[in-house]
């Protein structure tokens, strides 16, 4: 019995003693993604009728079906469709801005076509009479308009065996799922290319990071540095080198790191008041409850994007180079467009098609490391090393100690 306890217990002790496997265990779960755009609060159903569900064991049950309002932080609102049948959000619920990709449209081929509706029909297509000629339905209220678009959302996003109640309303769910055509997935109300949820751009000190691209509807957006990184002298800037207050779509963004600014990272933020996309799916984390936007107001929105940097000859801990095509120009090569670039050191191409960084010279530590055959793994090594002979020697006298069974065999009748 006391073999595999030995073992076991020096198992334990290289575990604990290898500092790189207790850092991994103590890990906590990776961070959420970072949302770009708006978020919002669910106000509840504000414009609805009635439709009926008929499930797959013959039961039939009505629910309410049509327009939600949301209150978009910072100001503005939001008129939102439920995009599966199966939930109904609740209100207060908190909701962010979010691409297909991300949400319950993830994959689904119907989405351009959900899209479509939304842009022929109410309230974007606000000519109920109109309406209501094209489609045969008669007349139709705001309502009625409201629980047809509905159903013909959850028709195509689910497949759902729902109808409406009022017969106008239903003519128009007919009416929309026949004639919809398809539609690519709308731009966020405002993002940055690469934005935060993509990792950071990446580059040397003294150079300037970047380029970080503005994607918006606003005619204009702040620009707002890490205030932390601003007092060690980095700053967000332009081609031209010249310090950004705000931007537009299309602006690139650079972070200018000065030389001999010790290893980091910052962030920037950008914020601007504009429309979000009709198309644009908003999650509170219940897959279920997603909404999917139909009308909006001015609205406030916000997007941010990281940039790492090191010594030259260094890659950023935890990054492959640099990320989207963003290049490291030094300051004084940056108007020119100079990228830098090292062909004759293979290692300091992390990956393909990334820019490269100079190689520095080797520090005097560096090299006493290497003329003593050490490295930055000695320490390690000689921590562990010593760990495992203090636990070797208990497990020795505890073997000593009591005999094991078995090895005196002469013993067994006394």
């Amino acid at each position: 019995m006391r073999r595999p306890l030995a073992v076991a217990l020096l198992a334990a002790a290289a575990f604990t003693a290898a500092p790189g496997a207790r850092a991994e265990a103590d890990a906590g779960p990776p961070a959420g993604r970072t949302s770009e755009g708006a978020g919002a609060v669910l106000d509840g159903l504000k414009t609805y009728g009635q439709a009926v569900l008929r499930a797959g064991d013959g039961s039939v049950r009505q629910i309410p079906a049509g327009l939600h309002e949301m209150r978009v932080d910072g100001g503005g609102t939001l008129q939102t469709y439920g995009v599966g049948v199966a939930g109904y959000a609740q209100p207060q619920a908190r909701f962010t801005e979010t691409g297909w990709g991300g949400s319950p449209l993830a994959g689904n081929a119907e989405a351009g076509r959900i899209r479509w509706v939304l842009e022929h029909s109410y309230p974007q297509f606000n000519d109920l009479a109109g309406l209501a000629k094209a489609s045969g339905a008669g007349s139709l209220t705001a309502e009625s308009a409201a629980a047809g678009t509905q159903v013909a959302i959850w028709r195509l996003a689910d497949g759902a065996p729902v109808e409406a109640a009022d017969p106008a309303a239903e003519r128009l769910a007919d009416y929309l799922q026949r004639e919809a055509g398809r539609l690519p997935e709308p731009p966020a109300s405002l993002g940055l290319d690469p934005g935060a949820a993509a990792g950071p751009v990446t580059g040397p000190t003294g150079s300037r990071i970047g380029p970080v691209t503005v994607r918006t509807r606003a005619q204009s957006v702040t620009v707002t540095p890490d205030a932390a990184a601003a007092a060690m002298g980095v700053r967000v800037v332009d081609a031209d080198g010249k310090p950004l207050t705000s931007a537009a779509d299309g602006s690139r963004l650079y972070f200018e790191v000065p030389a001999g600014t010790p290893d980091g990272r910052a962030s920037v933020t950008v914020q601007g008041s504009t429309k979000v996309p009709v198309g644009r799916v908003f999650t509170s984390g219940v897959p279920a409850e997603a909404q999917i936007v139909a009308g909006s107001s001015e609205s406030a929105a916000s997007a941010g994007a990281v940039a790492a940097w090191r010594a030259p000859g260094q890659a950023p801990a935890g990054t492959v180079g640099n990320l989207s095509g963003a290049t490291a120009v030094p300051a004084a090569e940056a108007t020119a467009g100079a990228t830098l670039q090292s062909p004759e050191s293979p290692s300091s191409q992390v990956s393909q098609g990334s820019p490269a960084f100079p190689a520095s010279p080797a520090s005097p530590d560096e090299e006493r490391l290497a003329s003593s055959g050490s490295s930055a793994a000695t320490p390690v090594i000689a921590s562990l090393a010593v760990g495992l002979v203090v636990l070797g020697g208990m497990v020795v006298l505890l073997l000593r100690k009591r005999p094991l069974e078995g090895d005196h065999p002469e013993e067994d009748g006394a």
